[in-house]
């Protein structure tokens, strides 16, 4: 406590105007005054006192180490010679009551303790600390994330479906190809057996270009995988749309003709007037102009673009392709859903007429399995995240077109290469229209 304190405390305010005149020099010719807080601002010495054991004779030593100088400002007051100190059993002693907090730590402190007692906690998810006794932790830049210990920023991972680094994109990938080969196989039996009856029956310019329609959808595939850009994400949505709904109306043309053809066997129907490539012309291209009118708007208003998702999953991004407009994404779906099932009612109603090679059963059957598939993606899609989404939107794609594939063009084929005497004009006619 300063002497003018004490004065003040004990009832001798009225010595406090002698004391702040005293000023004089000591035996040493140091300086003796009272400062304006009532303390004498005299220099202290840093003594470091060592004891030497010799028997037991113990001999102290007083080494001065630094000294304090109350003049001097705040933080030059005090000066130390740290190498000269001698510490007990040379070791310095603990200024705390806890180890230091390493790299990827951070204090925190103890209610109710000394500032020297803390725990060390480690530094939260997405926050790093790269020196000791670190009172805080740090958050990393946006694309960047900690390492595995928390004491640096790393770049995040990219995510997306590769051809390099996902085997799930090789396997899709084998299997589009396998695809594509089916169906190129297939078209060339069904040209090299063009004039054959039952590809005749079928109409065969229908078939091509469903065929041709089908096989530009596989294909489609591989603008699904790899890294997303912008003009990717727009081909990836509208060619597969465009193609998809060129494969339905096919579809559907075929449907309309199986039920045309059988109304125009009746004697004087009117129908037979309906029968010829003009009808089935027609509605391949109003069914395809539908889906070509939604992709122009969706590009001309809110085209798709890359988006990266830096938030969905720790330490990752997640390269994306967003929709750009989520109404013509569900639109796009739901007119080639609109097709499918126009085609798959049409050809359940008239499933049971009789046709040897059973157009419509294999219609209703294609039709069937593609809503099915698309009824089941569709929810597996929109729960998904990443390249699992990507991974769905291609696994119902390839599922819904071989199942297109399979239900119509494999009997056929079946017939043209295996069972020869059942392709004959006779066979058809007399099966059909007896």
């Amino acid at each position: 406590m300063a002497v003018a304190q004490m004065l003040n405390l004990y009832g001798y305010p009225q010595l406090n105007n002698y004391l702040k005149k005293v000023h004089y020099k000591d035996s040493t010719g140091s300086e003796i005054f009272f400062d304006e807080k009532g303390e004498l601002p005299v220099n202290y010495d840093i003594i470091n006192q060592i004891i030497l054991l010799d028997g037991k004779q113990k001999e102290k030593i007083l080494n001065r180490v630094g000294m304090f100088d109350p003049s001097l400002p705040d933080n030059q007051q005090i000066y130390i010679e740290v190498w000269n100190i001698t510490w007990k059993n040379n070791r310095m002693p603990r200024l705390r009551c806890t180890e230091m907090c390493h790299p990827g730590f951070r204090k925190a402190l103890r209610e109710g303790y000394h500032i020297c007692c803390y725990d060390c906690i480690p530094c939260s998810e997405g926050e790093f600390s790269n020196v000791s006794d670190s009172e805080d932790c740090f958050k990393c830049p946006e694309n960047e994330w900690p390492d595995q210990q928390k004491t640096k920023c790393i770049p995040k991972i990219l995510e997306f479906l590769s051809y390099e680094t996902d085997i799930l994109a090789l396997v899709l990938c084998v299997t589009s190809v396998f695809s594509v080969l089916i169906t190129t196989v297939i078209v060339v039996i069904f040209f090299l057996f063009r004039d054959t009856p039952i590809v005749k029956a079928n109409n065969r310019n229908l078939s091509f270009v469903l065929l041709v329609s089908l096989k530009l959808s596989f294909l489609c595939v591989f603008l699904f995988i790899g890294r997303p850009l912008d003009i990717t994400c727009m081909i990836r949505h509208i060619s597969f749309g465009t193609t998809f709904s060129v494969a339905l109306s096919c579809v559907l043309a075929k449907t309309i003709m199986v039920c045309i053809a059988f109304k125009a066997t009746k004697p004087g129907s009117t129908w037979k007037n309906w029968v010829g490539l003009k009808l089935s012309n027609a509605v391949v291209l109003v069914g395809s102009s539908g889906q070509v009118l939604i992709s122009v708007i969706w590009l001309l208003l809110s085209p798709p673009f890359q988006e990266l998702d830096m938030h969905t999953f720790t330490g990752k991004i997640i390269v994306q392709c967003n929709e750009g407009s989520v109404l013509a994404f569900f639109c796009m779906l739901g007119y080639m859903g609109l097709l499918a099932a126009v085609s798959f009612v049409l050809a359940f109603m008239v499933r049971t007429l009789p046709d040897n090679f059973n157009e419509a059963k294999h219609i209703t059957f294609s039709m069937l399995v593609f809503c099915s598939v698309w009824v089941c993606a569709i929810p597996a899609y929109l729960s998904s995240k990443g390249k699992n989404m990507v991974a769905v939107e291609i696994f119902a794609t390839l599922a819904s077109i071989l199942g297109i594939v399979s239900c119509i063009y494999l009997p056929k084929c079946y017939v043209i290469l295996f069972k020869a005497e059942l392709n004959t004009k006779r066979h058809i006619l007399g099966k059909t229209f007896s």
